[in-house]
């Protein structure tokens, strides 16, 4: 069993950054790729940025390639999704979920073992 916990959501202004976690427990965290995944209203949850269970390979949505950097400390139990240069469109609420030795990359929701509650990011104009 992986329990999710997000944090690190806030407002922020247009251009500025945050940085939020992922925490996990569980002894098993290792074995899992874990997935970023965004939800503003009205508009279906999105994918943002996945690391493989090893962190061998990191995917990210062309929205926010080149701005967000996704990575995992094993040690900590801990992924981070580093965002800089936020904007306006990136206000949502951002998930993590976890599935089994997977690559990163998006799969079907169903496949995903583990969510997380969310934290909500907001950026201001």
């Amino acid at each position: 069993q992986v329990q999710l916990v997000e944090s690190g959501g806030g407002l922020v202004q247009a251009g500025g950054s945050l940085r939020l976690s992922c925490a996990a427990s569980g002894r098993t965290f290792s074995t899992y790729a874990i997935t970023w995944f965004r939800r503003a209203p009205g508009v279906d949850r999105e994918f943002v940025a996945g690391i493989s269970w090893n962190g061998g390979s990191k995917y990210y949505a062309s929205s926010v390639k080149g701005r967000f950097t996704i990575s995992r400390d094993t040690a900590k139990n801990t992924v981070y999704l580093q965002m800089d240069g936020l904007k306006p469109e990136d206000t949502a609420v951002y998930c993590c979920a976890a599935d089994s030795y997977g690559s990163g990359y998006p799969v079907m929701e169903s496949k995903y073992n583990f969510w997380g509650q969310g934290t909500q990011v907001t950026v201001s104009s």
